[in-house]
């Protein structure tokens, strides 16, 4: 449980911040207790305002691919912090992460910066409309694009639902214009374009779903999408901003070999500070203002200590073959994770995509839908996680967000989460026995 220090800062903040946090799943409301307030990261650990020390696969929700405080992009922010946090004009960082952007990611020639996930999908999908002259876009339950309008809309019961508003303050008429269909169905996908495709503007969808559990799709699937949008001149935007260079350099457009008409990026672009992107072919990316008639801008956006954090961490992805790395220490963490597992008092496996996993607390396959999930997936989950956390082990405070692993993680690290998991899971047989 969070320390004397911990609790005093939040009831500070509850008084001045809402909910007494600045993004609703640090409050531990779906794990019960008082959030931790941290003070200090370095490598594959955080302290908090205790001086507690955990061990994290949290990762700040997946940018710290290098770990925490990484020297050498710590390096690149105090050098240009230096010369200025912010002009609000072009400079030359801007022009040197947007190359190595096009340069990594499949079909991409053009790239756009902003200051966050949210901003790059509302933008994706406003530049799909402007050069599609079309209105209606589709998402897919249990796939999460930010917090925008249009996007906050769940599915209803049937195979193909008009969007429904999943937060007060969004006017049912921004999510008329929505279509949610599930996961992993060809059919339901099809049924929508043949009723509505010459109206479809774009299709959103995280090619690797992981802000729901990690919901890894079929590969036909993918390629039946990439068909179906091409063939109704409608345009497939793929939300990279977890995935975008962690599961491969390339991200998963690289991993599947499928090449959306635009992509978002997120995360580990910024290197820990706030940066987002989008992004496509230059014949596409010309509607944006200047040069065409869909309006976009920012204040923030390309700002040089942000540029200069992405920049070097790109980098080090490329000199140090994190990829290669990574996908061994997910290797590493499936061998060290079975002996626990397959002692579990219950059914549990891992879902695993390079450096992106999930606990499925449920027997059969994984699930590849949102409304596949187990519902006492989440009860279970809190126990696992508080259990964890008296080990000195941080995992996402919540049943449905994914795990990260860094470079900066080592197999001994793994082998701790390992011998952790092993004495919450015998805690729980005996309780249940």
């Amino acid at each position: 449980s969070a320390g004397p220090r911990s609790r005093a800062l939040f009831e500070r903040a509850k008084a001045v911040i809402p909910g007494g946090v600045n993004s609703p799943v640090r409050a531990y409301r779906a794990v019960g207790g008082t959030p931790l307030f941290l003070a200090k990261g370095e490598g594959a650990h955080f302290e908090d305002a205790d001086g507690r020390r955990y061990l994290d696969f949290v990762c700040s929700w997946g940018p710290l691919i290098l770990g925490h405080a990484h020297p050498e992009v710590l390096a690149a922010v105090a050098a240009a912090a230096g010369s200025g946090m912010t002009f609000g004009a072009p400079c030359a960082g801007e022009i040197d992460l947007a190359e190595a952007v096009v340069a990594r990611y499949p079909g991409l020639e053009q790239v756009r910066f902003v200051s966050s996930g949210t901003e790059a999908t509302m933008s994706a999908i406003r530049l799909a409309r402007g050069a599609t002259g079309r209105d209606l876009i589709v998402k897919f339950a249990g796939c999460y694009h930010g917090h925008a309008d249009h996007l906050l809309v769940s599915a209803g019961s049937g195979l193909v639902t008009f969007g429904r508003p999943s937060s007060a303050g969004v006017p049912a008429p921004f999510a008329e214009l929505t279509r949610v269909l599930p996961l992993d169905d060809e059919a339901a996908l099809d049924a929508l374009f043949a009723a509505e495709g010459s109206r479809i503007a774009t299709v959103i969808v995280e090619p690797v779903p992981a802000n729901n559990g990690l919901l890894l799709q079929r590969l036909e699937f993918l390629r039946h999408l990439r068909a179906l949008t091409a063939r109704a001149g409608a345009l497939l935007i793929f939300d990279e901003v977890i995935s975008g260079f962690r599961v491969a350099r390339g991200g998963a457009a690289e991993l599947y070999g499928i090449t959306p008409d635009l992509a978002t990026f997120g995360k580990i672009l910024g290197g820990g500070m706030p940066v987002g992107a989008f992004g496509g072919r230059r014949e596409l990316m010309r509607h944006l203002a200047p040069e065409g008639d869909v309006y976009q801008a920012g204040t923030l956006s390309g700002n040089p200590v942000a540029m200069a954090a992405g920049i070097a961490t790109l980098g080090i992805l490329e000199r140090e073959r994190a990829w290669e790395e990574l996908e061994e220490l997910g290797g590493y963490l499936e061998q060290a994770l079975a002996p626990a597992f397959a002692a579990a008092p219950f059914p549990v496996q891992l879902v695993r995509q390079g450096s992106l996993f999930w606990m499925s607390l449920q027997a059969g396959a994984p699930p590849r839908r949102a409304d596949a999930i187990a519902s006492g997936a989440a009860a279970l989950y809190k126990a696992i996680f508080h259990g964890l956390l008296a080990r000195g082990i941080a995992l996402a405070p919540s049943a449905y967000e994914v795990g990260f692993l860094s470079l900066a993680h080592r197999p001994e690290h793994l082998d701790q989460l390992a011998k952790a998991l092993g004495e919450v899971f015998a805690e729980l047989a005996g309780e249940r026995g």
